[in-house]
């Protein structure tokens, strides 16, 4: 049986507890208005709840990145994060403006495949407020970006990185059995990763675009015509056929192309790049510890990186 391969960072109780709370605290953020009721406060101040969440958001998104740090982030790890997140801060800008073709989501979903769930969920939010810099996209949208691309890396990181069974190509008695015996599976790869990373990048491109969608929905209330405007108040089944016909009006193409890009991208080189992460990933050698030898308490013997 294949070993898992070595990531940079392990998510333990705390990163897993303070992943859990951004991502309530940023349901409500984006859903607000389809799960207000129409008598609460926060309905009524409708223009001002997003405003309130974009101060609030930057700041819960910076305590997880610091907590995920703090649980295991070494200088390696950090320098792979500069480097990830600077590439994805200059593919945004190649195909910003034209029909929604972003590269960056390609490189995200990729490297939160190779470098798991917790790393990618920096990655994605460093490298969204590295691109909204460089581009000069800074305004109260931001931080949902920032969320939301980390939701967006975070999710390649939780697919799942073993086959179901046993590869029936391989004879049962061809060499000795694991010790899982039947339940035994080796790591997904191959053609059969690659499309299944194409399959989630085009899902959850669209996801991407809706949730963003919500975030702007209600910024914009009033600006546009009234059959697909938010109306604080409305019964949530009348503003969710509003904001479906809003999605459909305003971002449906640009979601569909960012959708493509990202699948064709995924499946042209997609394995390339997969290998150049796991290559730099083993020589990084994240999860090596440190240990001395020589006569204990003699201070002799080099250290040595096991």
């Amino acid at each position: 049986m294949s070993a898992r391969p070595a990531r940079p960072v392990r998510l333990g109780p705390r990163s897993v507890a303070a992943l859990a709370l951004i991502t309530v605290i940023g349901v409500i953020a984006f859903g607000w208005p389809l799960l207000a009721d129409g008598a609460s406060a926060v309905a009524g101040r409708a223009q001002d709840a997003p405003w309130l969440f974009a101060a609030l958001l930057p700041l819960l998104v910076a305590v997880v990145v610091a907590t995920i740090a703090d649980c295991g982030m070494d200088a390696k790890a950090v320098a792979m994060l500069g480097v990830l997140a600077a590439v994805g801060a200059a593919l945004r800008p190649l195909g910003a403006g034209t029909a929604g073709l972003e590269p960056m989501f390609f490189l995200m979903v990729l490297s939160g495949r190779v470098l798991g769930p917790g790393f990618g969920f920096v990655l994605g939010a460093v490298t969204m407020f590295a691109s909204a810099l460089l581009t000069g996209g800074v305004g109260p949208w931001m931080p949902f970006q920032m969320l939301a691309m980390g939701w967006f890396a975070m999710g390649a990181g939780l697919l799942p990185d073993r086959r179901g069974k046993r590869d029936a190509r391989v004879e049962p008695d061809a060499r000795p059995r694991p010790a899982g015996g039947a339940k035994a599976r080796s790591l997904l790869r191959g053609r059969g990763e690659v499309l299944m990373l194409a399959g989630y990048g085009a899902v959850a491109s669209f996801g991407y675009g809706t949730a963003m969608n919500l975030q702007g929905w209600v910024i914009l209330q009033g600006g546009m015509s009234s059959g697909i405007s938010f109306h604080p108040g409305d019964p949530v089944h009348e503003n969710l056929v509003r904001f479906l016909a809003y999605c459909a009006a305003t971002s449906l193409g640009w979601d569909l192309g960012r959708a493509v890009l990202t699948v064709v991208l995924t499946v042209t080189i997609g394995s390339t790049v997969l290998k150049a992460l796991r290559r730099a990933t083993r020589r990084a050698n994240f999860e090596a510890q440190v240990t001395f030898e020589g006569a204990e308490g003699s201070g002799e013997g080099p250290a040595r990186v096991r």
